[in-house]
């Protein structure tokens, strides 16, 4: 009799605990529907910023921006077999293909880049009046005319103090081979301050509070044969 009675006992706990699980299951059905589920955070995110979920939309480039054309100089690409200097002119894609023809290495990006820090440490050089840094920088004849022009401001007794704010472009217009020498042509467009001070300290050339506009075209060179990688400035002229 008792065992009929826990038996009862059992059929109606289990009969308690299907309700529950029921009931539990009703609650969560209804939350999933009527509420489209948790709202997680993280793909709530994703939502708002990726209107697809996957894809981020980029701003669209000017057709005839450079930097989209292919070339390495802002667009680089994995693909070996793609021409770096696509962007260029047909004159100036073959002058840059014929020295990389002659040094495996070159690559006009980091040409550029190289170049820039170039143009800032001789600007600085000679404005300084460092002639050690120049001769390790500058062709034999341009460093004979940059150390005439110092030594002729120091026996007046000027001081020199230019100011870089910064270079604005910096583009290769020229690129040739002369034999197993490279040669580049670059045109900076920068922004400087220029003052000259006599030795009282007056300023006798220049404005300390005007930034002017400098247009210069450096021609650099390099002995592919040389095992030293460092091009050297051969021809500096400027636009009056």
């Amino acid at each position: 009799m008792d065992n009929g009675f826990q038996f009862i006992d059992i059929i109606f706990f289990a009969m308690i605990a299907v309700f529950l699980v029921l009931r539990l299951r009703g609650a969560l059905g209804r939350r999933d529907n009527e509420e489209n589920g948790l709202d997680d955070i993280f793909k709530r995110e994703q939502r708002e910023d990726r209107p697809d979920g996957n894809i981020i939309q980029l701003p669209d480039r000017d057709e005839n921006d450079p930097a989209s054309s292919g070339s390495d100089i802002g667009n680089a690409t994995s693909d070996a077999e793609a021409d770096p200097e696509s962007w260029a002119t047909d004159e100036l894609g073959q002058g840059l293909r014929d020295i990389r023809s002659l040094d495996a290495s070159f690559n006009s990006e980091d040409f550029l880049v190289g170049a820039r820090v170039a143009f800032e440490m001789v600007l600085n050089a000679y404005a300084s009046g460092d002639t050690d840094t120049l001769k390790q920088l500058l062709s034999n004849d341009v460093y004979a005319n940059f150390a005439k022009v110092i030594q002729d401001r120091e026996q007046a007794g000027h001081v020199m103090e230019d100011t870089l704010v910064g270079i604005q472009a910096a583009d290769i217009l020229e690129a040739y081979t002369e034999g197993r020498i490279a040669h580049v042509t670059i045109k900076f467009v920068t922004d400087q301050i220029n003052i000259t001070r006599d030795e009282n300290g007056d300023v006798v050339e220049g404005s300390p509070n005007a930034v002017i506009t400098v247009t210069d075209f450096w021609t650099f060179a390099h002995d592919t044969r040389s095992r030293d990688p460092n091009w050297t400035l051969v021809a500096t002229r400027s636009l009056d």
